[in-house]
C-alpha cells in the first residue's frame, strides 16, 4: 500500500478520532502509518472487551475492528456499541469473506466491509458515504474526505484525465488522453465528448452514467468503449466525478480513466488482482481444440491467431458490459476479471451474457495473413474471492471433459481437493491390499442357452479392505491406472485365475485391456503363464475391454494373433455401442462377442436394442462368430435372447460374482 505523504494534503490533519481494534502489534504497520499520516487520534487496541470499555469512556468517531470470537464476539461488542451511541462509523477490517459474516454485518447496521489488503480510497469512500454520523463536524469533514480522496485517485501518474462543462464540451485533456485516442489537445477542446464514443458503446451505459451524473449529482464509473482518431477500438475504466459550486450547481466534470486495452500475460498478475480485489467476477475463455491449431499450423501463424483473438476479446463482448482487465494465459487461454459488485449493478443474465458472448465469438472470422479462421470457445466463470483462479481452472477442465460450453465453477477447487484426498486414499487402499494379497478373483458363470449348463466363468477382480469388505473394480481400479499399481493388479489377476484351471473343468473369461496388452511386462507375464499352462491354454478366453486409449493396434494385433497360435480365443466385450465396433472387428478377429449389457437390460420394451442384437446375431452367425449376454436379469430377458439365437447368458439371473468358495474348493 502506497500511502500519501502529508504534505500531499497540505499538512492538513482530519479530526476524527479513530479506535482500531486488532491484534496488530506493529505500530508502523501500513495500516497504522495511514491512519497516522491523516487523523488527529488514532488509539490501538488489541481487546475486544478493552476496546468496548475504552469507547464507553472516550468520544470516538471511527471503530474498525478484526473479526473475532473473544474474549468478546466482534458482532457483540458493536452491538453494545451502538447501544450506547448511534453517531460513530462502524468498519469491519478482515481477511475473512464467508457469507454469513457479510450478512450479520449488514443485519446490525455495520457501516463498511473491507477486505484485506487495505485500501485506502475504499476506506475514505466509506467515510464520505457514513458522514452523516459524525455530527459537528460534517461539512468541513466530507470536505476534507473527498479531497483526500482525490489526491489518492489522481496521484497515479499514468491516469488518463479529462473534464468536460455541462453543455458535454471538453475543456481539457492531458497527455496520456491524446496519446491513446491519438488526437491532439486541440483537435479535443472544445469538441462535444461523443466524437469519441465507439459507435457500439452501449446506449445503457451512457444512460446510467449521465443519470447518475447529472439527476443525481454523484460520482459514478464504468468501462467505457471509444474510438480513436485512426479509428481504432480501445477501452478506458473511466471514473467520472461532478465538481460542484457552493450551491450545488454543477460546474464540470472529472473523468480519471485506465487503459485496459492492454493484455496482461502473466498468471501471478491475475492471481494478485484478485487477492487486492473485494469481490471479483472471473471469465476463463479457451480457444476450443487449439492444440490442434498447434499441430497444424507453424507456431508463428499460432501466435498471430493467439494475438489477434487478444486483441478483439473485448470486442466480442455484449454491449451491455465491458470488462476491466485481460490476461492472456497462453495456450489459447484467456482471462476475464472484473469487480462484481460492479457487474451486479447492471442486472444482467450473466448466462445470456456469455452465451451471447459465445455466439458473437463462433459467428466472427479471424483473418490472418488472408486465410481465415473459424474460432469456437468455452468458457468458465466463477465470483468470490478465495480459490477463485482454481476454481474457474477447475471448471474450464471439467467442461472439456463433458464437452460444455459454459460451466459455473464455484467450488471447483474445493470438490478437486475433495477428489485428490479421495484418490490418495484409494491409492493406499490398493497398496496394502497388494502387499497383503487382497487383490483377490471372483468368478461369474456363463450359460449355454441351450442347455442352461455353465460353460464357462468370467475372472472378475475384488478388493478386500482391511475392514474385511469386498470392494468392486469400480473403487480401485480407475485411479489405479494414475499411478504405478494397476499393472501390479493386472499380474494379481491374471496369477489368480490361471491357478484356477486346475480346480474347474469349464473354460475361463480373463478381462485385459488395450493399456494392459501394450505394456510389454504385462504381455511377457502372459505369455509365460500361457507356456505353463500350455495343456490348458485352449480354455482360456482373453476379453478385450471396450478402451478409447488404444495407442497402438499394431502391437494388440501382433500379440492377438500369438496367443491365437497358443489356443487361446478372442472375445469383444461391450459389443453394439462405443466407438470402435466394426473398426475392432476387422482388426481383432474375435471368436466371440459380448454384447453389451445396456441393449440386454433393455431389450423386453424396447424394440430398437432388440432389432440390434438380433443383427447382431445374424452377423456372427455368418462370420462363425459365438455371441454372449450380459446383465441377464430375469427369465424374461433370457427368453427372448433365446428366442434370437443367443449363444450364452451370463448375469444375476444365473447368478451373481463369488468368491473361489462357491466353487466348492
Amino acid at each position: 500500500m502506497d500511502s500519501i505523504s502529508k504534505d500531499k494534503m497540505e499538512n492538513n490533519i482530519i479530526k476524527l478520532s479513530i479506535l482500531f481494534i486488532s491484534d496488530i502489534k506493529d505500530k508502523n504497520s501500513n495500516e497504522i502509518r495511514y491512519l497516522n499520516n491523516f487523523f488527529e487520534n488514532v488509539i490501538l487496541i488489541s481487546n475486544t472487551r478493552e476496546g468496548l470499555k475504552y469507547f464507553k469512556e472516550n468520544k470516538i468517531d471511527i471503530v474498525i475492528t478484526d473479526i473475532k470470537t473473544s474474549p468478546l464476539c466482534t458482532f457483540e461488542m458493536l452491538e453494545l456499541m451502538k447501544s450506547f451511541s448511534k453517531n460513530f462509523v462502524s468498519i469491519i477490517y478482515t481477511k475473512d469473506n464467508k457469507p454469513e459474516h457479510l450478512m450479520k454485518s449488514i443485519n446490525i447496521g455495520i457501516d463498511g466491509f473491507l477486505l484485506f489488503p487495505f485500501k485506502e480510497v475504499d476506506f475514505i469512500d466509506i467515510l464520505i458515504k457514513s458522514s452523516k454520523k459524525i455530527k459537528d463536524k460534517n461539512k468541513k469533514i466530507k470536505k476534507e474526505l473527498k479531497l483526500l480522496k482525490y489526491h489518492l485517485e489522481t496521484a497515479d501518474k499514468t491516469s488518463i484525465i479529462s473534464k468536460i462543462d455541462n453543455q458535454g464540451i471538453i475543456t481539457y485533456v492531458n497527455s496520456n488522453f491524446c496519446d491513446v485516442s491519438e488526437y491532439t489537445p486541440d483537435e479535443l477542446i472544445g469538441q462535444h465528448y461523443t466524437l469519441l464514443n465507439h459507435p457500439k458503446q452501449s446506449k445503457k451505459i451512457q444512460e446510467n452514467l449521465w443519470n447518475t451524473l447529472i439527476n443525481k449529482k454523484e460520482e459514478c464509473s464504468a468501462v467505457i468503449k471509444n474510438i480513436s482518431k485512426n479509428g481504432k477500438p480501445y477501452y478506458l475504466k473511466t471514473d467520472m466525478k461532478p465538481i460542484l459550486s457552493k450551491k450545488t450547481r454543477t460546474l464540470e466534470y472529472i473523468h480519471i480513466k485506465s487503459n485496459i486495452t492492454s493484455i496482461q500475460r502473466d498468471e501471478k498478475k491475475l492471481i494478485s488482482e484478485i487477492e487486492q480485489n473485494n469481490i471479483s467476477l472471473l471469465l476463463l475463455i479457451q480457444i476450443e481444440e487449439f492444440d490442434m491449431f498447434e499441430k497444424f499450423y507453424n507456431k508463428d501463424i499460432v501466435n498471430k491467431i493467439e494475438n489477434e483473438f487478444a486483441q478483439r476479446l473485448l470486442d466480442y463482448l455484449p454491449d451491455e458490459y465491458i470488462f476491466e482487465q485481460i490476461y492472456n494465459m497462453k495456450n489459447g487461454q484467456f482471462a476475464l476479471l472484473t469487480d462484481f459488485f460492479t457487474f451486479s449493478k447492471y442486472e444482467i443474465n450473466l448466462n445470456n451474457y456469455i452465451n451471447k458472448f459465445i455466439q458473437e465469438v463462433k459467428e466472427s472470422i479471424l483473418i490472418i495473413d488472408d486465410i481465415e479462421y473459424d474460432l469456437n470457445i468455452i468458457v468458465s466463470y466463477s465470483f468470490g474471492k478465495m480459490h477463485l483462479f482454481e476454481d474457474a481452472k477447475c471448471g474450464l477442465d471439467e467442461a472439456l471433459l463433458k464437452k460444455e460450453i459454459v460451466n459455473f465453477s464455484n467450488d471447483n477447487s474445493i470438490k478437486e481437493h475433495i477428489e485428490a484426498k479421495k484418490n490418495i486414499e484409494v491409492m493406499k487402499m490398493v497398496k496394502i491390499a497388494l502387499e497383503n494379497y487382497k487383490i483377490i478373483s471372483y468368478f461369474q458363470p456363463i450359460i449355454n442357452n441351450k442347455t442352461k449348463e455353465i460353460e464357462k466363468y468370467e475372472s472378475l477382480v475384488r478388493l478386500v479392505d482391511e475392514k474385511g469388505s469386498v470392494i468392486s473394480p469400480a473403487g480401485f481400479l480407475d485411479i489405479s491406472k494414475k499411478g504405478s499399481y494397476y499393472n501390479k493388479i493386472t499380474h494379481r489377476v491374471l496369477e489368480n485365475s490361471f491357478k484356477i484351471l486346475d480346480k474347474i473343468n469349464t473354460k475361463l473369461s480373463i478381462n485385459l485391456s488395450s493399456v494392459d496388452i501394450e505394456k510389454e511386462d504385462t504381455r511377457r507375464v502372459l505369455y509365460t503363464l500361457l507356456e505353463q499352462h500350455k495343456e490348458n491354454a485352449n480354455r482360456i478366453i482373453f476379453e478385450l475391454l471396450e478402451d478409447e486409449e488404444v495407442k497402438n493396434f499394431n502391437v494388440i494385433r501382433k500379440f492377438i494373433r500369438k496367443v491365437k497360435k497358443m489356443g487361446v480365443r478372442i472375445a469383444i466385450d461391450d459389443f453394439g455401442t462405443g466407438y470402435s465396433n466394426f473398426e475392432r472387428l476387422l482388426k481383432f478377429e474375435p471368436d466371440i462377442l459380448k454384447i453389451d449389457g445396456s441393449l440386454v437390460k433393455n431389450i423386453v420394451s424396447d424394440q430398437f436394442s432388440q432389432n440390434i442384437i438380433e443383427t447382431i446375431v445374424m452377423f456372427a452367425k455368418k462370420q462363425n462368430i459365438e455371441t454372449v449376454a450380459e446383465y441377464v436379469e430375469n427369465e424374461e430377458i433370457f427368453n427372448t435372447l433365446k428366442n434370437l439365437g443367443v449363444d450364452y447368458s451370463q448375469g444375476y439371473y444365473f447368478g451373481k460374482p463369488e468368491n473361489i468358495s462357491f466353487l466348492g474348493i
